[in-house]
């Protein structure tokens, strides 16, 4: 049987997942059939549960571990995002609202250092998923964003440090390529991965530390008890004495995380392979781009010489409705299109090749959050990270691990370990006001693109959005 039909699918691919795909040869994870017993059993097999995996090992290396998977290990948003391997240090006013500066401080140096010990994994591993540790370029493409970023660099500073460089507009184009980049901050300590190829690498890792890995093995139901947690699944029933639920978007499934949480679709596409031509208009190899508008636009190029492009808020999700076909393709390629065109009229020849789209678990302040799931100290989760998990994932993985294991460490008593203030309202009153919010972001869009200033109207329903990628 080819590696291709080995992971055949009625759900579409992201090109991140195809590509991996053709050539695998990552060791076999079948679906369980009958019981098991572990000490802990991990759901979701992303970049999240994977890195718990290893980290859980890392720990305790004699604790039996497994993850069930309920299609293949990445098929979700983690073999299917842009590859941004960002830090928290846009996030820097957030954390401020959290906790203190000093702790702040230290964990946003603590995301930074995480996307430096992915690079290592990869290195380790044979220079598996591309990473390259090119920056990022905050930037502004209408005068609109001039300035987002001077609260975050302001605050920074007043702390004391300084992960961003200011640039003029002259040095955003030499950087990007583009001249609609009319200035922004760059932060050297952010890379690009194939997110696909990270996670495959992180499964073929944890297979050879002794994790056992079950693909198309979806969690059906948990019942925890006294001493130990019984997770039934598709094949069979496990019995662990501690659950990890790393299932991002699908965690909305649970009214206490769900009333914190909103699932939105984050559409992209990637054009064909032209590496002369990226070269050509001077696009930094690995640079990653993300603009200043609230459904932000974030586009990097590829190894491969491709560009990939993506837009979020898109699709909005309704309860715990959650169709892993449906929300794999992209309702506005068409769009996405258009403003990668805009952004990049030199690369308008480039034919765009693959499209597709990703469910996004945004938490109701933009950071993510990790706890006990209901009344049970043995099931623990990890959910909000809000489009920027490639990095920080490392960083959940540590604190589900530390929970898992019942240590008394840094990580175990992390600030992130907490319930988000801020409490989304119930259906269907989320889902009307969401589409009512993203109708005005979009009309806010169209009129700062125009250099027009929005309505007064729209000004005050994009006030109600609680979403963002950076701030």
């Amino acid at each position: 049987m080819s590696n291709h039909s080995k992971y055949a699918s009625n759900e579409p691919r992201a090109l991140w997942m195809q590509q991996v795909l053709e050539g695998e040869n990552g060791g076999d994870a079948p679906a369980l059939q009958g019981d098991e017993t572990l000490d802990v059993c991990i759901v979701g097999g992303g970049l999240t549960g994977l890195w718990t995996a290893l980290q859980v090992k890392r720990l305790e290396p004699s604790v039996r571990v497994g993850i069930v998977e309920a299609d293949i290990c990445g098929s979700g948003a983690s073999g299917a995002n842009g590859g941004f391997a960002m830090t928290w240090w846009p996030k820097f006013g957030t954390l401020k609202k959290l906790m203190s500066t000093d702790d702040a401080l230290r964990i946003a140096a603590a995301s930074e250092e995480a996307v430096a010990e992915t690079g290592r994994f990869c290195e380790a591993n044979g220079g598996s998923g591309d990473f390259m540790a090119s920056g990022w370029l905050w930037t502004a493409t209408n005068t609109s964003q001039r300035a987002s970023w001077d609260g975050v660099v302001d605050q920074l500073s007043a702390a004391g440090a300084s992960p961003f460089r200011v640039l003029t507009r002259d040095e955003a184009f030499e950087m990007s390529g583009s001249e609609r980049h009319l200035g922004g901050v760059f932060e050297a300590g952010v890379a690009t991965v194939q997110p696909a190829a990270l996670v495959r690498s992180l499964r073929r890792a944890a297979l050879a530390a002794g994790v056992s890995i079950w693909e198309k093995t979806p969690m059906l139901s948990y019942e925890a008890g006294a001493k130990n947690v019984r997770v039934r699944v598709s094949g069979g029933t496990i019995t662990a004495g501690h659950v990890v639920l790393a299932t991002n978007a699908w965690l909305a499934h649970y009214p206490e995380i769900r009333r914190h949480l909103l699932v939105l679709g984050s559409d992209v596409v990637a054009t064909e392979s032209a590496p002369e031509k990226l070269s050509k208009v001077g696009w930094t190899p690995g640079l990653a781009i993300s603009d200043s508008r609230r459904l932000v636009h974030y586009y990097r190029p590829t190894k491969d010489g491709r560009v990939v492009f993506g837009k979020g808020g898109g699709r909005i999700g309704f309860s715990d409705h959650m169709n892993r076909s449906t929300w794999a393709r992209a309702l506005r390629a068409q769009e996405v299109t258009a403003q990668f065109r805009r952004t990049y009229p030199t690369l308008e020849s480039l034919a765009i090749t693959n499209t597709w789209s990703g469910a996004v678990d945004y938490s109701s302040d933009s950071m993510p959050f990790f706890g006990h799931l209901g009344a049970s100290p043995r099931v623990h989760f990890g959910a909000g990270f809000s489009g920027n998990g490639v990095g920080p994932s490392y960083l959940g993985g540590k604190i589900l691990a530390s929970l898992a294991l019942e240590r008394d460490d840094e990580w175990a008593t992390s600030p992130m370990i907490r319930t988000p203030g801020t409490r989304l309202p119930p259906e269907p009153f989320r889902a009307i006001g969401g589409w009512a919010v993203r109708a005005a972001l979009r009309a806010r869009e169209r009129s700062e693109d125009q250099e027009k200033r929005p309505s007064s109207l729209v000004r005050r329903l994009t006030q109600l959005d609680p979403t963002s990628f950076v701030g």
